[in-house]
């Protein structure tokens, strides 16, 4: 190092200059017409802005005697005002809180949440507070895109356009499966936003929010599409949310994301917060999504959706292993539906759906919002893995039942056994006690008078068993696909099971079949 700083100096200033400016100098950046600048962004977008904000307006719901905004009991952070108990976290599809897939508890919410109203003096009338959600016009006859749970319980719904006029709205139909609702005023030649191509945007897009956080009515703001396809976030049961880093804060619920040509790409719904207010993690409902169930609330006032008739969960790399499945992607059938037409078209519990109509499967959330989008009658080919050999069976989808026709009904039950808790073998399962699913245990743990099998009594702490997720009242009805019934058949199976081997249980919780695997 020496001997080249000597050289250096030796060669002149001008030398080390030049050198210095070759070795430091950054290259010329030549943009080519991929990857141009987009003119708005140098420009400014007030073109779009001017364009877009009058189809979105704002929306007051009266709910009995006072105004509210929107409110959702799965928002940690409205558990209720100091010294009042609120309703807490809402369950997740299988008990306990929804799921979060940035751990701990889930702090996933519609944005269009506001404080609760100032109840006035004591003694008094409540105090009402002047304040909801948003809305997009979608129609110059006065149809308006919205969020269920904007609207969801109102006695009254009024909206207010960009020019300051007010409307009476009515509730024409509303999806809480999709948190999507559709509102109609009587008006005409009203200024409406055209739907986008779900199928041009890309990651990385610059997309702008609309609507009235805290109140503020056309009130804009910057992002870009953070990631496409979130499912699984708890909020909805069809989820295929457009994330995003614009700012969303209460009050945005309902309100529109548009791309560059300002047309209509998602209705902004909720926001990952630990503060209720925005922390850069947004999220909407896509086009695709939003499109579809407002044309059919329009046309029909309710939502038709297309039904396989079987319970799906994800394959995790333990599933993959016992399922003999070689890639983790697809959806593993964990129950079928005695009325569906999965069981008539051979469709079994334990198959993986790889592939639905031509396309290959990649996810849970992803199959369920294919099937629902699927017409009803059609005739759709599935393949599927079974005991590692794949098969083709052709489905005619059905309409999708409403929830509660799918409740399970009643059937006779099994002749009782004692109700003495039993220890299982030395394996994976010695630390679980199980009982007979006795009327006992259906009143205690919330078991349908169908569901079949053997009840879990105890599961050790930190054993394999709670390890996997294995919880106490969880109803056992298979142990490496071997069928229970009964605490002797749980004992025959259990038995088979050597001391290092792994264990796949389907498990029925609360209604909903799942399969969990047991590791030694």
């Amino acid at each position: 190092m020496k001997a080249k700083l000597g050289v250096m100096s030796g060669s002149g200033l001008l030398g080390a200059l030049l050198a210095a400016a070759c070795t430091f100098s950054p290259p010329a950046v030549v943009l080519s017409d991929a990857a141009s600048v987009p003119p708005q962004v140098v420009e400014g977008f007030s073109g779009i802005v001017k364009a877009v904000t009058p189809a979105v307006v704002n929306i007051q719901v009266t709910q009995g005697e006072r105004v509210r905004g929107p409110r959702d009991p799965r928002r940690r952070d409205h558990e209720g005002p100091p010294g009042r108990p609120g309703p807490g976290p809402s369950p997740g599809p299988f008990g306990g809180q929804p799921p979060s897939p940035f751990g701990g508890p889930g702090p996933f919410g519609p944005p269009g949440d506001q404080d609760e109203p100032d109840m006035g003096p004591p003694g008094g009338p409540p105090r009402p507070e002047m304040s909801g959600g948003s809305g997009v016009v979608i129609d110059p006859s006065g149809y308006i895109v919205t969020n269920n749970h904007v609207v969801d319980r109102a006695s009254d719904i009024k909206v207010f356009l960009h020019d300051k006029r007010e409307f009476s709205a009515k509730v024409v139909g509303a999806d809480p499966k999709t948190d999507l609702a559709v509102v109609k005023i009587e008006g005409k030649d009203l200024p409406y936003l055209k739907w986008g191509d779900y199928d041009k945007l890309q990651v990385g897009d610059i997309v702008l929010a609309v609507g009235s956080p805290f109140g503020l009515s056309q009130t804009v703001t910057m992002g870009i599409i953070s990631a496409m396809g979130r499912g699984n976030v708890g909020i909805a049961d069809y989820e295929d949310f457009i994330q995003t880093d614009a700012s969303i804060n209460p009050g945005n619920s309902g309100g529109a994301l548009v791309n560059l040509k300002g047309e209509l790409i998602g209705i902004n719904t909720a926001i990952f917060s630990r503060t209720g207010g925005n922390e850069g993690v947004g999220f909407a409902v896509p086009v695709s999504i939003a499109r579809m169930i407002s044309d059919s609330l329009i046309k029909s006032g309710k939502v038709v959706r297309g039904w396989l008739g079987v319970g799906i969960q994800e394959i995790t790399p333990d599933l993959a292993k016992a399922f003999k499945v070689k890639e983790q992607r697809g959806a593993l059938v964990s129950d079928v539906n005695e009325h569906g037409p999965a069981l008539k078209a051979g469709v079994q519990r334990g198959d993986v759906i790889v592939e639905f109509d031509g396309k290959d499967v990649q996810s849970v959330s992803e199959l369920r919002n294919r099937v629902a989008a699927t017409v009803v009658g059609s005739n759709v080919k599935l393949k599927v893995m079974r005991d590692g050999q794949e098969k083709m069976v052709t489905i005619n989808i059905a309409e999708r039942p409403a929830d509660a026709i799918l409740a399970r009904g009643t059937e006779p039950g099994t002749p009782p056994e004692a109700a003495e808790p039993r220890k299982g073998p030395l394996n994976v399962l010695s630390d679980l006690r199980i009982k007979p699913l006795d009327e006992e245990s259906r009143a205690q743990y919330n078991i349908g008078p169908k569901t079949a099998g053997v009840v879990v009594a105890h599961v050790q702490a930190g054993s394999p068993a709670e390890q996997a997720g294995l919880q106490r009242g969880d109803v056992v009805q298979e142990i490496n696909r071997q069928p229970v019934h009964s605490v002797k058949e749980y004992e025959a199976a259990a038995g088979k099971i050597k001391k290092e081997e792994n264990a796949v249980l389907l498990v029925n919780r609360q209604g909903n079949s799942i399969f969990i695997v047991i590791n030694p």
